[in-house]
């Protein structure tokens, strides 16, 4: 898939997920102030993170999909990465935020404040949540391998989170309402078990964006292949200063060969072109390949 077609289905893919955020966002705010749920009120806040962050994708995917220019001789790929770092930020924030107001409600339950009584459209309204967030999340992260983009699985990621939300906030609402009395307590509780989950999954998504902004080498076992590719052609040997790096949605691999000697020019650059196009064939053709040839000693 060419890089113009990617970036399409990128933007389409969230745009869906930004449409379906904004209806849920208004849904879910009414309901939570009409219906007395703090828990449904949070999730709501969660749901705007959500759209916010779609905004995020399609902007920067948009500017990663620049092709090189003399600014950027690598490309705009990281601004991909960028966007997946900055997805999972908001998600560390909304998580901690979640987690602060319903200790902050339990605790003020504890020493004897009535709490709310959650009503029904609040508990529907979750209901909703579930299946259009965990439906969106399926839709998002098959289109997101598919398309290899990091950003688009951060989203789908983002829309599950909602969904975990979501069902936090059903068991809560619904624990409060069957139960009564004392047990509203269940509708901050449950916020603060789904701002677990929502911290880790962002801590998931920020360390390896961390790794690739600061240059971090690819895994072993992918450099590994990337030696045997080279040693598989006759005629080259101590394959060494490799040195491999993720741009985005593509890598960087850039290494020093030995050639005999006497090999002429010519048959040095076509044997170094033969394996840069066996690295693009493994890794993609937006991989960067620079070979250095030197003399065997």
């Amino acid at each position: 898939m060419n890089a113009s077609r990617r970036e399409k289905e990128i933007i389409k893919v969230t745009w869906t997920g930004s449409i379906v955020n904004f209806l849920l966002v208004v849904f879910k705010f009414a309901a939570g102030i009409i219906g007395h749920s703090a828990a449904m009120v949070a999730d709501a806040v969660h749901s705007l993170s959500d759209f916010i962050t779609d905004i995020i994708v399609i902007l920067f995917v948009r500017i990663s999909g620049k092709p090189e220019d003399k600014d950027h001789s690598y490309g705009h790929g990281k601004y991909e990465t960028l966007a997946t770092a900055i997805i999972g930020i908001i998600l560390f924030g909304v998580g901690a935020g979640m987690l602060v107001k319903g200790s902050i409600a339990i605790a003020d339950s504890l020493n004897g404040k009535p709490l709310d009584a959650p009503g029904m459209l609040a508990l529907v309204a979750a209901g909703v949540s579930i299946i259009a967030k965990e439906t969106l999340y399926r839709y998002t992260m098959h289109k997101g391998k598919s398309l290899g983009s990091t950003a688009v699985e951060a989203n789908a990621w983002h829309h599950r989170s909602d969904a975990f939300s979501s069902i936090g906030t059903f068991i809560g609402i619904g624990g409060a309402i069957l139960l009564g009395g004392k047990w509203h307590i269940l509708d901050p509780l449950a916020a603060i078990v789904v701002s677990a989950l929502i911290i880790k999954v962002s801590v998931q998504l920020v360390r390896p964006c961390m790794d690739e902004l600061l240059e971090r080498a690819l895994p072993q076992d992918i450099e590994k292949r990337i030696i045997d590719i080279i040693l598989s052609f006759p005629g080259v040997s101590s394959p060494h200063h490799l040195r491999t790096r993720r741009i985005g949605s593509h890598i960087a691999i850039e290494v020093h060969i030995r050639m005999n000697g006497e090999t002429t020019l010519a048959e040095a650059h076509s044997t170094a072109s033969e394996i840069e196009r066996e690295l693009k064939r493994e890794f993609g053709e937006s991989t960067h390949v620079g070979i250095h040839m030197e003399p065997v000693k």
